[in-house]
């Protein structure tokens, strides 16, 4: 399964990408490893934090084309 940085998965979902027990999640949310909000009572991580946590260097190279693809499109629109 791909992580999509923009994507928000569930706690149970996150479980499922990491092959992680449901005490090992809550372990890593609790000890602030793993980025996560309540909403509604339930815990929703974005695909950012996910790939922070299984690689910063992953996340460094998916940010850095992010900002390459803002800065071309930016460019264009301001051409128009």
């Amino acid at each position: 399964m791909e992580i999509q940085p923009n994507e928000v998965y569930t706690a149970e979902e996150a479980q499922e990408i990491l092959k992680i027990s449901k005490s090992t999640m809550k372990r890593l949310v609790k000890n602030g490893l793993i980025k996560a909000n309540k909403i509604g009572g339930r815990y929703r991580i974005l695909g950012k934090d996910l790939l922070h946590t299984i690689s910063p260097a992953i996340e460094s190279r998916t940010v850095n084309f992010y900002l390459k693809i803002k800065k071309k499109i930016k460019e264009k629109v301001e051409d128009w």
